[in-house]
């Protein structure tokens, strides 16, 4: 299942039912896991991890060194899961020991075409970034997360889970879990309704992410105020722990 003329390093670690394109190169300490199809002219340099079931198209360079002037050569690595698709021209580097000397991409992950993805990302499962998504190094994305079109995230920047990015947003601060943003700087707009109605969460788990983030963003609260409210309603509305666990972590503030 590897094309004749790829070029596969002797160390290397390719799955019997993986497919190999032409002209792709493979290098020293790669893994790369069941099913996983790797078109023509892609560069994996490791140490990388790839696992099953995934399709990386053709230009990508996965596994590079970070682009980062303080690497000086160190061993880290980049893993990624399984079932994601990760379209032309993508880039995405290896960790540095600054931080947890990782990259970490989860699974079932629809990056499109141009993304790039620095140095100690970690991305988490079922994410969209769509075409030309800037990621700097040190971004956590949680699951679920849907980042539009050219949108430029800040390093250290963390995005919850279930929120959306729209087309072209600069992201310089957190965005809490089930939030939506847009701007240059991203601004919160609302909640994702209906990202989260497909996903199945119920109209009265709607409403209650809806109050939260009023509570947080439109009652002119400081944010202590807004999480002691919040910390009061988990119990009984458990729907609201991952905002406010997002709200609580992260370097960078809070876009309010």
């Amino acid at each position: 299942m590897i094309d004749s003329r790829a070029v596969v390093a002797s160390s290397a670690r390719v799955d019997d039912s993986a497919q190999v394109g032409a002209y792709t190169i493979i290098g020293e300490d790669v893994e790369i896991g069941r099913g996983t199809r790797i078109e023509p002219h892609v560069v994996i340099k490791g140490p990388t991890v790839i696992g099953a079931d995934n399709h990386i198209f053709q230009f990508a360079s996965i596994g590079d060194d970070p682009q980062d002037k303080k690497y000086k050569g160190q061993r880290t690595r980049l893993v990624i899961g399984d079932r994601n698709t990760i379209r032309e021209a993508c880039t995405i580097n290896r960790g540095t020991v600054e931080d947890r000397g990782e990259t970490t991409i989860g699974d079932d992950n629809w990056i499109m075409a141009y993304t790039h993805i620095a140095h100690d990302c970690v991305i988490g499962n079922d994410i969209i970034l769509a075409n030309s998504t800037q990621l700097a190094g040190h971004v956590h994305i949680g699951n679920h997360a849907v980042l539009g079109g050219f949108t430029g995230v800040h390093q250290y920047c963390h995005i919850g889970a279930h929120a959306m990015l729209g087309i072209a947003s600069v992201v310089t601060k957190d965005v809490p879990a089930y939030v939506t943003a847009q701007g240059q700087p991203a601004e919160p707009r609302g909640i994702n309704a209906e990202g989260l109605k497909r996903r199945g969460f119920t109209p009265e788990q709607i409403r209650n992410i809806r109050e939260a983030y009023r509570t947080v963003f439109r009652q002119a609260l400081k944010l202590d105020e807004a999480v002691a409210i919040i910390e009061d309603l988990v119990l009984d509305q458990p729907e609201l722990q991952l905002f406010l666990d997002s709200l609580k972590q992260g370097t960078r503030g809070l876009a309010r």
